[in-house]
């Protein structure tokens, strides 16, 4: 039986149908673009979607990837680059340089409930209160490329082509089948049809066509036209993959690379994983893994049991293997045009790695009884959609399969963290992130500032000699959060934030605050109709992250007047951001106990 889930799933369904939310009319367009300065340099951000702090080679993992490695390992590689604990809100951050209860994805939209719903933050999209740095590079003169995720809206007025970018491919919701259209007719009867868009018309992924190879694809095709037509302007260029995200699938000639990798179990993975990242200086010669939660002992699965859990993870570096070579054509393309040396290059996770357990979008979709004969591959489709999620051991990671790889591999890749997506402690929030390029100082460089995805807008402004205006659109807009990267960058600065400087993260009522090497952590306790049922405390937690960056050691009872003071802070950033309080959340003790914001 599989381990209980860290966090409860939300109906997988319901990425699938964000909903239609009213929204203002479109704006009216901007003035004019400007010509970009003269030099500016061409901005590549790329994206992952669930990937795992500890996956990449140069982050200690095993699985090959040598192109993300090789550049990585040209530039910078952050070791305190963190996000918010999910995919959305993570990205309305990117594209606003804001934070996400004020950019318009205080929680999910697909998880709005009756406390969020109609507040201002919560609006499900990204609202009008921010510009993307989509539209601010436009208006600066630079041409604006997407391929991918986008997950930030799924009315006309809130899609990429309506937010900034000159040509866009966006899958609009938070994910789909990672194969082509052949695979559509069963989803839409299910109503799970996935909304792809073409410079805004419907469009779909094409039958027989990997996702990561497509939006590879796409981008390098927007890369090769403009080069065709002579448009000399600075490009700014977005590659959001949906990889590694559930459901788990890959070409089986990926997946082939990794049979048996994994039979040794997550427990192994997780200790190999740490040896490597002391052994690269990316964690302390002394830090310690976090325990993990929730996960029974490799050792206590059945042999059935070792076999479907070691593919799962087979499936899963195949998907991340697959990006890397995709990452790769991306690169060779830039090369080809004479534009990589022009180019600075930022890659990301959108969050931690994804630890529940997942077999199905949606309960309208049966699993096959795995005790029934092979499926033909050659017999009619079946007309009831209910027949086609196949997850036996031979069919994982093909299109009729779906599943996700749980908690144990999650923790394992997100190793030495505490916990994974879904929650703002270390594990679901501090990515894998690097920069490199143009103006990066790099030879393997490692940066331990404490750095957040709030920086990208600004850092890209920067670099391409703009300021954010007060107003975009005859619209007042909320002025950027983040700073600048580029001292971090340029190694001509450590840090991009003073000591006292305040970063504060929640999402499902979990809340967490970080200044300086300090670190305060609330996990609701309990389950209710507004909280997602998971690992809990129900009290704040004290962590020195830069000593101890696995949350190992609760040091509440022994700094309690920095607790007090770290609590406060991050009331005060509750208030500041519009957060929702849980709603008939206890009183908070003096110190050490839970707490909530003030409204």
């Amino acid at each position: 039986m599989p381990a209980k889930p860290l966090i409860a799933a939300a109906l997988p369904a319901l990425l699938f149908a964000l909903p239609a939310t009213a929204a203002p009319q479109t704006p009216p367009a901007p003035a004019a673009p400007a010509v970009a300065p003269k030099d500016s340099p061409n901005f590549l951000v790329i994206v992952a979607d669930d990937l795992g702090w500890s996956d990449l080679g140069a982050f200690g993992g095993e699985i090959a990837t040598p192109n993300l490695d090789a550049l990585a390992l040209s530039g910078v590689r952050f070791t305190g680059f963190h996000t918010a604990p999910t995919c959305s809100p993570t990205r309305s951050m990117l594209m606003s340089g804001v934070d996400n209860h004020q950019a318009g994805l205080g929680t999910m939209a697909e998880l709005l409930s009756d406390a969020t719903r109609g507040r201002p933050g919560y609006e499900g999209y990204l609202n009008d209160r921010v510009a993307s740095i989509a539209e601010l590079l436009r208006a600066g003169g630079y041409t604006t490329l997407m391929s991918g995720k986008w997950h930030l809206g799924l009315t006309p007025d809130r899609e990429p082509a309506a937010r900034g970018f000159d040509h866009s491919f966006a899958l609009l919701q938070g994910l789909s089948n990672h194969f082509g259209a052949d695979q559509n007719a069963a989803w839409t009867k299910a109503e799970l049809e996935p909304s792809y868009r073409d410079d805004g018309k419907p469009s779909a992924l094409p039958a027989g066509k990997y996702s990561t190879d497509y939006f590879a694809d796409r981008l390098i095709g927007y890369l090769d036209q403009a080069k065709r037509a002579g448009d000399d302007r600075p490009f700014f260029a977005y590659l959001p993959f949906t990889a590694p995200h559930w459901p788990l699938q890959a070409p089986p000639e990926t997946i082939a690379r990794y049979k048996g990798r994994y039979d040794a179990g997550y427990e192994a993975l997780r200790d190999a994983r740490l040896v490597r990242q002391k052994r690269l200086g990316l964690v302390p010669a002394d830090a310690v893994a976090h325990s993990t939660e929730q996960v029974r002992p490799w050792a206590s699965l059945s042999p059935d049991e070792r076999a479907i859990e070691a593919r799962k993870m087979e499936v899963y570096a195949a998907m991340v293997d697959r990006l890397d070579q995709n990452v790769g054509r991306v690169i060779a393309a830039l090369k080809a045009q004479g534009r990589y040396d022009d180019t600075i290059i930022l890659f990301l996770s959108d969050n931690g790695p994804e630890g529940n357990e997942i077999d199905r979008p949606s309960p309208r979709f049966k699993v096959a009884d795995p005790k029934a004969p092979p499926v033909d591959p050659d017999a009619p489709t079946p007309p009831d959609p209910a027949l086609r999620i196949d997850n036996r051991l031979a069919n994982i990671g093909a299109a009729t399969s779906y599943v996700g790889y749980g908690a144990g591999w999650a923790q394992a890749n997100s190793t030495p963290s505490w916990l994974v997506k879904g929650y703002p402690t270390e594990g679901g929030i501090r990515v894998s992130a690097f920069a490199a390029g143009k103006g990066v100082a790099g030879g393997g460089r490692i940066a331990t500032a404490n750095l957040d995805v709030r920086d990208i807008a600004p850092t890209l402004l920067d670099y391409a000699g703009q300021t954010q205006p007060a107003t975009y659109a005859g619209r007042p807009i909320v002025a950027h959060q983040g700073h600048s990267l580029r001292p971090v960058l340029a190694a001509t600065a450590a840090e991009v934030r003073s000591t006292d400087e305040a970063v504060g993260y929640e999402l499902f009522y979990r809340r967490a605050l970080r200044r300086g090497d300090w670190k305060v952590v609330y996990l609701p306790a309990g389950t209710n109709r507004y909280t997602r049922k998971g690992v809990s405390t129900g009290r704040w937690q004290l962590f020195d992250v830069a000593r101890d960056p696995g949350e190992t050691r609760d040091l509440a009872t022994a700094e309690p007047a920095r607790l007090t003071e770290l609590v406060a802070a991050y009331d005060r950033y509750a208030r500041d951001k519009g957060v929702v309080p849980l709603p008939d959340a206890p009183a908070p003790a003096a110190t050490g106990a839970a707490t909530g914001a003030k409204p």
